[in-house]
Parts: structure tokens; C-alpha cells; sequence
């Protein structure tokens, strides 16, 4: 193999194969990136049995090829080199890198002992790529680190014609955002998957300066198909398709329905820099306590008798009820800045029923305008200590 490629294009497309290399590779081999060059076009290829990564670019192929280096290194290097075109060039046991006077010698892997890429589904329809990056963001946050429990690190994807949900829970909190996508004739029904939250996560970041995104569903059976996502720009196409998770995904929606007996109303960003400021007293492992007035919302945290702290926000106040739902309401400070941060509009709104009951947060464009009903973050409340 022997190809001739600008510097740049290099470094993005082994990059961005490279991400997705296993950090612990369950054998050696797998720690490899696969560059195969034909027909003006180099492809560079990872693959760790769950998900898989592939870039297509241009190049000046003078002799067609495949060979297998180590992804990371190769990464390294390319981002070192210097602003100049970059030559490829391979014999049965070395890669060479020319770039000006820099040269680097890359012991190969054997590339037939490389396992095959699953091929790409059948497309089944496309999305806005900064819509679909803004939604997977804001529910991944709700999604499971443990990886004990893989089925709550997902985030399951509804498709319904032409709209597409996205939710995800650890147990303690809920999101779920719904948008609007463009599905193929043959992708009309209703359909549902579970993604890997951490993959989908990456891939919509590492796609969004594509102007949109294609989704392919293979075999939908729990645990058996795939799902494939596409990417193309002027730099070239980019695909990855990743497992789907097995296991039953709990029943979320009737949870994002909390009836508002009371709500609270007030500006975003005045709240994060307040539960920041009060958050940094609270003891590990209890609550921030929100005290609901009539015109204003009182955070407070302690350590015990060693600090304590308190900040007031202005609010609009509502009771729906005859008897007031509660007047203190207990939150995870981590939780519910996640929370904050994800709805991206200028004021929240809160929606209670109760003391240890869930509270539905939305999303406000002016304080006393209406909710948006299509990202909704559900927080389950903690137990107040007198």
C-alpha cells in the first residue's frame, strides 16, 4: 500500500476511528486500526466486537492496500506532524509515515487475523444532527453509570412515523425528549431500541458538524440486532454501528405526567449559581433543601455543625390545591444541576405533588410563559432529616 494524503485529513479520520479503540482490548489485536486504501479513497476501520467505527477520505492511492497498525500510536503521530502532506506507505511488516524530514516506522499486525465490521443496516431514515446531539445530551444525563445494571446505561429510542423519543433513567431520575425525524417509506411503524448511552453520546458529538444523520435498524430482537449511524461532509462518510442492549427497559412515560398540584417558577441560571454556591456545605449523601415561600425558593445545606449555608431565589409561586402539596422538597444538588443544565432555557419550571414524591422539571422561554412539554426531566425526591 501506498498512498499520499494532506496532513490534516490524516489526523481527523485516525482520530476519529481511533476513539472508538477498547482501552483494555480483550485480545491485542483489537487494539489495531484497519487502513485499507483503493480507488482514490482510504478507509480507516476499529472494531471491538460491540461497536464499530469507519471514515472514508480522499487520497491519492499510487498503490491499493491493507494494513493493520496500532490505532493510538498512529494517532499520536499524526497529530504531531508538521503542516505537510503525509505519504503512507507499507511492506509486510512496517507502516512508514513520511511527513517533510519526519519519519516514523509502525511495526503491522497481521490483518488477516482482524475480525469483519458488521455491515451497515438498511437506512431507515435521517435526523437534524445539532437536534440530535441537543436531545441525546439532555437524556444521557439521566442514564446509569453501573455498569452492573447495563439495561439503565441506555438510552432506549422510540420510533413512532415521524417522531422519535429518547429516554433514559438510573432509578432516581427520568428524561425524555421528543423530536421529530425523517423516516423511510419502509420505517413508518412503530419500533423501539436500546442504545448504549455512552456510544450514542460519543457518536452524536463526533457527527455533529455533518448536516444530518442517518439511522439504520437492523434485527430488532433484544440483544441481536444492530444499530448503524452515518454521517457525510466534505471530509468524508463516517459510520458506526453498536449493539443493541438486551434486557426490558422500565415503563417511563406515565412517570412524566406529575400532576402539578404546586409549581414554582423562576430563572435558570440564577438557580444553578445558587444551588453551586449552597451545594458546596452539603454533607455526601443528603439532600438540598428547597423551602418553598410565596414569592421566592430558600436553599439550604449543612455539614453538620461545621457550615451551613442558605441562598434565596426569586420565584413565581402557585398552589393548585386547596392544602399546600409541601413546603420543603429535598434534591440531590448533583441531580438536580444536571437537571438545569440540560433544559438550556432561560427560566424552570418545577411541577410537585409531594413530599418523596417525583418532581417534574420543564423547560420555561420567559418566566411566566408556558412549559415545554418536549424535554421533560423527572427528579425522585429525597427524605428530609428534621
Amino acid at each position: 500500500m501506498k498512498i499520499q494524503i494532506d496532513k490534516d485529513k490524516l489526523a481527523d479520520a485516525v482520530s476519529w476511528a481511533a476513539r472508538s479503540l477498547p482501552t483494555r482490548p480483550s485480545v491485542p489485536i483489537l487494539a489495531g486500526l484497519m487502513i485499507k486504501a483503493e480507488a482514490g479513497m482510504v478507509t480507516m476501520s476499529s472494531f471491538d466486537y460491540e461497536t464499530s467505527a469507519q471514515v472514508s477520505t480522499q487520497a491519492e492511492v499510487e498503490t491499493p492496500g491493507v494494513v493493520l497498525v496500532s490505532g493510538k500510536l498512529l494517532a499520536d503521530i499524526t497529530k504531531s506532524l508538521p503542516q505537510k502532506p503525509v505519504t503512507l506507505s507499507s511492506t509486510d511488516t512496517e507502516l512508514e509515515v513520511l511527513c517533510g524530514s519526519a519519519r516514523f516506522a509502525l511495526q503491522t499486525l497481521p490483518a488477516m487475523d482482524y475480525p469483519d465490521l458488521p455491515h451497515m443496516p438498511q437506512a431507515s431514515g435521517w435526523i437534524d444532527a445539532e437536534e440530535m446531539l441537543k436531545g441525546v445530551s439532555q437524556v444521557v444525563v439521566a442514564a446509569g453509570r453501573d455498569e452492573l445494571l447495563p439495561v439503565f446505561t441506555g438510552v432506549k429510542i422510540e420510533f413512532d412515523g415521524k417522531n422519535l423519543s429518547l429516554l433514559g433513567t438510573d432509578r432516581y431520575r427520568m428524561a425524555l425528549k421528543e423530536m421529530t425525524w425523517n423516516p423511510s417509506t419502509s420505517a413508518q411503524g412503530e419500533t423501539s431500541v436500546l442504545v448504549p448511552g455512552k456510544v450514542l453520546l460519543e457518536t452524536a458529538k463526533s457527527m455533529v458538524t455533518s448536516p444530518r444523520i442517518t439511522i439504520s435498524l437492523a434485527d430488532t430482537a433484544a440483544g441481536e440486532g444492530l444499530i448503524g449511524f452515518q454521517a457525510e461532509s466534505n471530509d468524508g462518510v463516517r459510520q458506526i454501528t453498536t449493539r443493541l442492549l438486551d434486557g426490558e427497559f422500565p415503563q417511563l412515560r406515565h412517570l412524566m405526567s406529575v400532576s402539578d398540584d404546586l409549581s414554582v417558577c423562576t430563572d435558570t441560571q440564577d438557580l444553578i449559581s445558587a444551588v453551586r454556591r449552597v451545594a458546596l456545605v452539603a454533607e455526601k449523601n443528603t439532600s438540598l433543601r428547597m423551602k418553598i415561600g410565596d414569592d421566592h425558593v430558600t436553599l439550604e445545606a449543612a455539614r453538620g455543625d461545621q457550615a451551613q449555608a442558605s441562598e434565596a431565589v426569586k420565584a413565581i409561586v402557585v398552589h393548585n390545591t386547596a392544602e399546600p402539596a409541601l413546603v420543603d422538597a429535598g434534591f440531590n444538588p448533583n441531580y438536580l444541576l444536571d437537571a438545569l443544565q440540560a433544559l438550556d432555557t432561560p427560566a424552570v419550571h418545577f411541577s410537585f405533588t409531594g413530599s418523596g414524591k417525583p418532581c417534574l422539571l420543564t423547560g420555561l422561554e420567559k418566566i411566566d410563559g408556558e412549559p415545554d412539554q418536549d424535554y421533560r426531566h423527572v427528579i425522585m425526591l429525597m427524605r428530609l432529616t428534621p
